[in-house]
């Protein structure tokens, strides 16, 4: 079953990550494993005559030996993580690389640059640069390694030593004549599951992210909706001296209602929406390494049936398909691993954002739930009051 009702499905032994998303993936059982940690924070605004951009501080505390000190604190802004991501996909094209928040990251819901923006995007870049560096393989990549140490301008040297036009070109006509070849021939079946689970895993997640959304928008309604009616029953009762205290305990109510609210929503958009929002952007980074995967395999394939219709140089295309099979065993070991590592990582996000969200909504209904009471309890009481003196002589 490749529906999210897989995610039911643990490991007893499957370490747990914690709710914040600022530290979501550092497991607090295994502590003592971590040699690299990671810290973004101290967002920075510079205004130029041509951009207005924002530089976030990365600090990182190491033990490791490659490093030439132990800890570093550089500036970087959003053009850099992008690069970073960027050489990643290059170096390793079927490991999962982490998603980056993107450009206008929750648009509609906040303002570019507003506070709430920025801190929403330093989150998620805090944890874009921990995954990275929790992950076995692309935390010992040696960008990684510069786009934490480099000062600026060396870091935008480095830049300047990427390939070059013609290389990417030539890259691209690779990737669009693998493309056009049509179907894999060989593609091996857990491969074309992979592919079955991630289509049937991307239609789920982007209905689960636009639901939250929408609840979120209504919850918001309603929060907007109560801080009018807080003020009305209070100023009700200014006007009518013979239910004024009745009123002011219904706008007093209100109050705590509506601050309960604001929390609930703020839970919502630091905890729920960032996580579904992720893992839509992860199924989209999931399809493309699958394609890669494809795409090594269909040159593969190719070679092998140019060799089957030439009666020359056979040596040479020999030897060039054992490389090719070298390097479809490597794409597909590689990818067979990240596979298992993100599924797992995934459950373990799920389980507890909702197991959470759960929680907190619990908390809030039940805190509503107790302030009405309470006031209506207090409500009767003062009506058996006023009925017992009408009793008396």
């Amino acid at each position: 079953d490749t529906s999210l009702a897989e995610v039911n499905s643990f490991s007893p032994s499957m370490p747990i990550s914690p709710s914040s998303m600022i530290n979501q993936y550092k497991f607090e059982d295994e502590p003592e494993l971590r040699d690299l940690f990671i810290t973004v924070d101290d967002p920075e605004s510079h205004i130029t005559a041509i951009e207005t951009f924002i530089t976030y501080r990365v600090v990182t505390k190491t033990s490791r030996g490659e490093f030439d000190s132990s800890e570093y604190e550089v500036r970087r802004r959003y053009q850099d993580f992008l690069w970073l991501k960027t050489k990643l996909e290059e170096a390793h094209p079927t490991l999962i690389i982490p998603p980056l928040p993107e450009k206008f990251i929750m648009k509609g819901m906040v303002e570019r640059f507003s506070d709430e923006f920025i801190e929403t995007r330093r989150k998620a870049l805090h944890k874009f640069l921990n995954r990275i560096a929790d992950h076995p393989t692309l935390t010992f990549n040696e960008d990684f390694k510069i786009f934490l140490t480099a000062q600026a301008w060396e870091l935008s040297s480095h830049k300047k030593q990427g390939p070059g036009l013609l290389s990417r070109m030539g890259q691209t006509v690779r990737a669009v004549a693998s493309s056009v070849r049509g179907g894999v021939k060989n593609r091996p079946e857990m491969f074309t599951e992979m592919n079955d689970y991630m289509e049937t895993f991307s239609q789920k997640i982007n209905v689960l992210d636009k639901i939250a959304h929408r609840i979120y928008k209504e919850e918001r309604e309603y929060f907007n909706e109560m801080k009018e009616y807080g003020p009305i029953h209070t100023l009700w009762s200014a006007s009518d001296a013979d239910i004024a205290d009745s009123l002011k305990g219904v706008a007093s109510c209100i109050d705590k209602c509506c601050k309960a609210t604001e929390k609930r929503m703020a839970g919502l958009s630091e905890n729920l929406l960032p996580i579904l929002h992720e893992y839509v952007l992860y199924s989209e980074i999931l399809m493309g390494v699958l394609k890669r995967r494809d795409q090594i395999q269909s040159e593969l394939d190719s070679r092998v049936d140019a060799l089957a219709n030439k009666k020359t140089e056979k040596d040479l295309f020999s030897e060039e398909i054992g490389k090719l099979e070298d390097k479809v065993e490597c794409a597909n070991n590689a990818l067979k691993a990240d596979w298992d590592r993100w599924k797992q990582n995934m459950q373990c996000d799920m389980r507890s954002t909702f197991t959470n969200v759960a929680a907190n909504n619990l908390c809030y209904y039940e805190e509503c739930l107790a302030t009405w009471e309470s006031f209506l309890a207090s409500q009767t009481v003062d009506v058996h009051v006023e009925e017992d003196s009408e009793e008396r002589p």
